[in-house]
């Protein structure tokens, strides 16, 4: 099983092994200067350093990470997103955020996969939730399009499937289709149940492009799931968004094959290789 020392090393190297030995006196700095207390590292992480704790006597979530540049989107887009269903900023520098704390914070990964569909229509109601957050003026997040032109360069993926990744992608970006601000990464674990403020989002991307693109993270988790399941996700996200299920399979596809690429530039062993076999038996 990889560990977040194993993730760092491989994305980072030396600079990465350097990051983790001063950890403890990070750490230790950001405790003394924002007064928190009781900090214990979250269990499965992966890119970033991930604390809960308390400031004085409210719950508290200090995220540290060597993807400041990532940090720094995912401020913006917290922000952006404040009055529709985020956690709060409460603190940032370079490469560390202090967040709000949702609380009880069950993740709709505990609705899998008894309760699958009804994890559909939550995330149905957070979705229309999020893309009403008006774009912030003078933005810098990138948009979709920026993130797809990777599926150009050759990558150790079979060609069939890079070369439909390419040809769908084509056909869709010539969709005229609104652009909103997205989460980006929105599976079941980036949404929070929170006691007084409802469903709440954690850990956004921050990135441009149709509402549709919002499904795909959600599609392929929080584990591997049947064909069966992964049509009645499609058809019921179609129903509650109002958007064409060829629309969904398309997207999805196209982003399942960019994620792949994704874990082979990060030195990571591909995730979504089943999500993408099935999405291409299943595409015009």
């Amino acid at each position: 099983m990889i560990t977040f020392k194993n993730i760092v090393l491989n994305m980072y190297g030396e600079k990465g092994k350097a990051w983790l030995e001063d950890l403890p006196n990070q750490v230790n700095r950001l405790a003394k200067q924002y007064q928190l207390s009781d900090l214990k590292p979250v269990e499965n992480l992966s890119y970033n350093y991930v604390l809960r704790g308390f400031k004085q006597n409210s719950p508290i979530v200090l995220k540290m990470g060597l993807d400041e540049a990532g940090l720094a989107r995912e401020e913006n887009a917290l922000n952006a997103f404040s009055k529709h269903g985020a956690v709060k900023v409460l603190a940032c520098e370079r490469g560390m955020l202090l967040l709000q704390q949702a609380l009880p914070g069950q993740s709709l990964t505990s609705y899998f996969p008894k309760q699958d569909l009804d994890s559909v229509r939550i995330a149905c109601k957070v979705i229309t939730q999020l893309h009403q957050a008006p774009i912030p003026s003078n933005h810098t997040f990138p948009h979709i399009k920026d993130w797809l032109e990777t599926l150009d360069k050759n990558w150790d993926i079979p060609s069939h499937y890079l070369i439909q990744a390419r040809k769908t992608r084509k056909k869709l970006l010539k969709q005229k289709q609104p652009s909103v601000l997205l989460h980006g990464d929105l599976h079941h674990a980036n949404i929070l149940n929170d006691t007084q403020q409802g469903w709440l989002i954690i850990d956004p991307k921050g990135v441009m492009g149709p509402s549709v693109c919002e499904i795909w993270a959600f599609m392929h988790n929080p584990e591997k799931i049947s064909k069966e399941m992964l049509v009645n996700r499609i058809n019921l996200f179609s129903e509650r968004l109002k958007i064409p299920k060829q629309d969904i399979l398309s997207w999805c596809y196209v982003q399942s094959v960019l994620s792949w690429v994704w874990d082979l530039e990060d030195n990571l062993k591909p995730s979504a290789i089943w999500v993408t076999e099935i999405l291409y038996e299943l595409i015009d």
